[in-house]
């Protein structure tokens, strides 16, 4: 059983530093990319922003609660625990951001694209698309802050 664990623990580590790595490299690619204007260099960062949120976020935030309730059922911890219900909510809260901005970098990237294909300026759609998309960045980016301190810390919460 310790094997098992300490193998799923692994899991879920190397899970979340995907997690995070691949959203923060990508939230960066996107927004310098975005600073630009260049619809070319945007269209193109855009295109490899979704395949990577396909190739690794999705697999991860599916390994995530996957990998996490079976450590909690290993190791005997209490799934009600205060500092893991406050976990609980800070996921539900980035992947309710993050649901969207994957809708968001898809229709930044066919923006871009149709704007550099057509060698026009980038729309009032895509400002707004991005926008909303860095808005909606923040919150998720703090979650997962706090999702790690919790993890590590496990207070007490109530």
């Amino acid at each position: 059983m310790i094997e098992a664990y300490l193998w799923l623990k692994l899991l879920h580590i190397i899970s979340a530093t995907v997690l995070f790595g691949t959203g923060l490299g990508t939230a960066f690619q996107m927004w310098t990319a975005h600073l630009t204007g260049d619809a070319h260099a945007i269209a193109a960062v855009a295109r490899n922003v979704v395949l990577a949120d396909f190739l690794f976020t999705t697999p991860a935030v599916i390994v995530q609660p996957l990998s996490g309730v079976a450590l909690l059922w290993l190791a005997g911890i209490d799934p009600l625990s205060s500092w893991l219900v406050a976990a609980y909510a800070l996921y539900a809260l980035a992947g309710a951001c993050w649901l969207p901005v994957v809708w968001l970098q898809i229709r930044v990237r066919d923006l871009a694209g149709k704007a550099a294909a057509m060698e026009t300026p980038l729309p009032a759609s895509y400002h707004r698309c991005m926008r909303l998309w860095f808005a909606l960045g923040w919150p998720a980016f703090a979650a997962v802050i706090a999702m790690f301190w919790l993890m590590v810390e496990k207070p007490e919460l109530w």
